[in-house]
């Protein structure tokens, strides 16, 4: 593992401390990267997201129901 260097804000840092403190984390490590992870699952998603928009606009319309793009988006996200 890649060690770094980072600074917190004090209400950053102390939140921080607080899930460590409250067991939800053991290290402030550990919540970070689990904080990354869930930044780079939604990009993901957010990705997904906007690629299905830019076919949409190209094309002028779809053949999809919003039920069909609610479910997609949904399986998406549970992908």
């Amino acid at each position: 593992m890649s060690r770094q260097s980072i600074s917190f804000t004090e209400p950053n840092d102390q939140w921080l401390k607080s899930q460590v403190e409250q067991k939800e984390y053991s290290s402030k490590s550990e919540l970070v990267n689990d904080l990354i992870r869930q930044a780079r699952k939604q990009q993901v998603q957010i990705d997904w997201v906007r690629a299905k928009l830019e076919r949409a606009e190209k094309s002028g319309f779809t053949d999809d129901t919003k039920e069909q793009i609610l479910k997609q988006s949904k399986s998406s996200l549970n992908g």
